[in-house]
């Protein structure tokens, strides 16, 4: 029922068409814009394609041009207010009537089939919409569940008979193919791991086997479903699977793609950035970093200047140190004595303890107070205990030495404290650390394990998880 109530919102391909006379006429009643657009969709935002001004409510788009078949935008002079799609896939010459939104119960068209169809089947879709909501209303209702529960048996079998009928008629149209190609991939009821299976056949309608395909994944690239399908898979589906899996669907896909450079541009440059500025998520630095060393840094990103290149080696060459799976670099720093003989420093890496908690904070800052006063708590409670599983080696982020001491002295902090400048490496460099406060935990191996602060409390719980984990792998 799900996939018969999505309304697609779609649009125009790149098809090759020969210039012709075209007039496109949109009675909007009640809008109130003294120009509409025609405009194309690409990811998420609209590029203006042709103008119009409106005559009582009547804007009407004249010409000669080629208007590759698809599904267009007529937007208003604020773009947020809504954007009402139509078809051209056939006719240029038509019309189409309706009220401000173009709300598919309000629409009539004259002189194109290929509107006719596409908005008598969202108007019937909207319609049994409206009819599921009542009846599930209803449902809640103990004396009329049981004809409530008939009620939406039968308005699911005859919507999916009525979607299968319209999405083949008899003259192929661009609407329904895409409404078929956007389809998501049905899970038979045998498939244990429903997830997984869905994950792994979610492109298999849009990217089948090349003798398959009716259009190139290219072609579609001016279709909001398209980028919705994008975005969707990757910070939806993907949004909480570990790098790994992320890194292995991002080649599954690009092979798909293969040489098609700019469908290769189309997904990059939308995902790439987002993995890059992630502060909050897990991973995804490495997914950034996978993406730099598989495809940007090995030539298969044309279109990236060689400017941009450079500036992109180098965030690469320093936040792949510090990724989740890198072994961290052993830091030698001075104590609160302040030492400048490196034979009196601590080091980050020699402890009993199988984990390393490098805490990275700064005594002016708030976050860092309350972030080191909550690790203080958890610290102090395991000093009798049998087992710590954990030291904690907190470097001042603090130019002001005399400040962080003060300030570990009054707080009594009973951890490693080091800080100051003397350190045997640039350790901002070295863990990316470019702002407090930053937390990294190395395991027995002293192997970088998680590069985000934790609360205090979720800790234990956070080795308890690792180690389980480490068992299953083993």
């Amino acid at each position: 029922m799900k996939k018969l109530f999505t309304i697609l919102t779609l649009l125009g391909t790149t098809f090759i068409a020969q210039a012709q006379p075209y007039s496109m006429s949109f009675t909007l009643q009640g809008a109130t814009d003294s120009v509409m657009y025609i405009a194309r969709h690409f990811r998420d935002q609209v590029e203006i394609l042709d103008s119009a001004r409106g005559v009582k409510g009547t804007y009407l788009f004249k010409g000669k041009r080629s208007w590759p078949r698809g599904i267009y935008a007529l937007v208003g002079q604020k773009r947020d207010k809504g954007i009402r799609d139509f078809v051209i896939d056939g006719s240029q010459k038509f019309s189409v009537t309706g009220d401000a939104t173009l709300s598919p119960a309000s629409v009539t068209v004259k002189g194109s089939d290929a509107n006719q169809q596409m908005f008598n089947y969202l108007k019937t879709v909207e319609s049994a919409k409206k009819e599921l909501n009542d009846i599930r209303k209803r449902q809640k209702n103990p004396a009329d569940k049981e004809q409530a529960d008939k009620e939406e048996k039968a308005l699911i079998e005859r919507m999916e008979a009525f979607d299968a009928s319209a999405r083949h008629p008899k003259k192929p149209q661009f609407f329904f193919d895409l409404v078929n190609l956007f389809d998501e991939p049905e899970v038979p009821d045998s498939i244990e791991d429903k997830s997984t299976y869905f994950r792994t056949h979610y492109w298999d309608r849009l990217l089948p086997k090349p003798e398959n395909a009716r259009y190139k994944l290219a072609d579609l690239r001016h279709t909001p479903n398209l980028f919705n399908k994008v975005n969707y898979f990757f910070f939806g589906l993907m949004y909480y699977a570990d790098s790994d899996t992320i890194c292995k669907e991002i080649d599954r896909l690009a092979a798909r793609i293969g040489d098609d450079t700019a469908m290769l541009r189309y997904i990059f440059d939308f995902i790439e950035p987002r993995y890059y500025r992630s502060t909050r998520n897990i991973g995804w630095d490495a997914v950034w970093c996978h993406l730099q060393a598989e495809y940007y840094q090995k030539g298969r990103c044309p279109w990236v200047s060689e400017g941009n290149l450079y500036n992109m080696r180098h965030n690469f060459n320093r936040i792949r140190q510090s990724i989740i799976g890198a072994h961290g670099q052993e830091l030698w720093m001075a104590d609160t004595n302040q030492s400048s003989d490196p034979k009196d420093w601590v080091s980050s890496h020699r402890f009993p303890t199988k984990y390393v908690i490098l805490w990275f904070w700064d005594p002016d800052c708030h976050h860092c107070q309350e972030q080191s006063a909550a690790l203080k708590v958890l610290y102090d409670s395991l000093l009798t205990a049998p087992y710590r599983p954990f030291e904690v080696y907190a470097v001042g982020y603090e130019s002001d030495v005399e400040k962080w001491k003060k300030y570990v002295r009054e707080h009594d902090f009973r951890w490693v404290n080091v800080g100051g400048p003397n350190v045997n490496i640039d350790y901002q460099e070295a863990y990316n650390v470019h702002g407090a406060p930053t937390m990294i935990i190395l395991n027995e191996r002293r192997d970088i394990i998680m590069n985000k602060v934790l609360p205090a409390k979720n800790l234990l719980k956070f080795f308890e998880d690792y180690e389980k984990k480490k068992q299953k792998q083993n």
